[in-house]
């Protein structure tokens, strides 16, 4: 791959979009993955990962907010959150802006993925990797969660799409060790993919989770990056009023934890759970 070139995403047969390629930062083909960055002139830095855009520094914001600030304005009262995955570092610079929070861990598979995204995505993580409540644990998160002796108060899953190592973060044992190590009252959120291209992995999430938790939902963002329609992000919880919560009450915790964001607002927050019938209906079953 060379400078002043286009690069094409492979996700979806048929359709897709590409990137010019002002200057290859670093580019890695291995036996296990094709890890590329680059510099473009509208979306800064590009993380790919086997031809699939993970970031880029135009937008990964409103992914990261949404995946953040949801979740913890929602439960109220968390102290303890657990990331799987984000060694880029843009979910753990977000949820370190919660001042109430107590202990935050974040299990990587990989450690070369941290040290790799604070050398070239250094916004990303913006410094939360010095923060002294953080804890990197190096392991599989499936292994984790099944396996961990600490409890949390909101789970975020950080993954890929369902394809190579992201797999086993869309799957039953996963989501059962969610639940496990989710302390009463907890939430659990995962990104989950463009719902109009990807429903099949919107209904086998629905299903999966279902068999865990009490209240399983889905909300959404239009991330540019993430082409093809909305975003959705799992909601999983034993408690059916956190996704139903009065705006006056999200805007007073909003107002308490002295969040100022790009994109996340407590109008924002309500009107994210609103789906599109069509999802509404695959999920009820009624779509054809």
């Amino acid at each position: 791959m060379s400078d002043n070139k286009l690069w094409h995403e492979t996700l979806h047969d048929h359709f897709g979009q590409y990137f010019s390629v002002d200057n290859v930062l670093y580019h890695e083909k291995t036996e296990h993955q094709d890890l590329v960055i680059f510099e473009n002139a509208a979306f800064g830095r590009v993380m790919a990962l086997d031809g699939v855009v993970q970031t880029t520094e135009r937008d990964e914001f409103i992914y990261h907010e949404m995946l953040t600030h949801v979740p913890l304005l929602a439960h109220g009262h968390a102290k303890r959150v657990l990331i799987i995955g984000g060694g880029d570092g843009g979910m753990l610079r977000e949820v370190c802006r919660h001042s109430s929070l107590e202990s935050i861990t974040m299990v990587e598979i990989d450690a070369g993925v941290v040290s790799f995204c604070r050398q070239y995505l250094p916004k990303h993580s913006a410094g939360s990797y010095d923060d002294p409540r953080f804890n990197l644990v190096i392991d599989d998160g499936v292994n984790f969660v099944n396996s961990t002796t600490q409890t949390f108060d909101v789970i975020i899953s950080d993954c890929t799409d369902p394809i190579g190592p992201g797999e086993s973060l869309f799957t039953s044992a996963f989501y059962e060790g969610c639940k496990r190590c989710l302390n009463p009252g907890g939430i659990f959120v995962a990104q989950n993919g463009v719902c109009f291209l990807q429903q099949d992995e919107v209904l086998d999430s629905h299903r999966k989770l279902s068999h865990y938790f009490k209240d399983v939902s889905f909300y959404q963002a239009a991330i540019p990056t993430y082409y093809g329609g909305i975003m959705t992000f799992a909601w999983a919880t034993d408690n059916e009023a956190l996704r139903h919560l009065r705006p006056d009450t999200i805007q007073a915790r909003f107002h308490s934890a002295g969040i100022r964001c790009r994109y996340y607002n407590p109008a924002i927050h309500s009107a994210a759970f609103a789906l599109p019938q069509y999802l509404q209906d695959a999920l009820s079953g009624q779509a054809s």
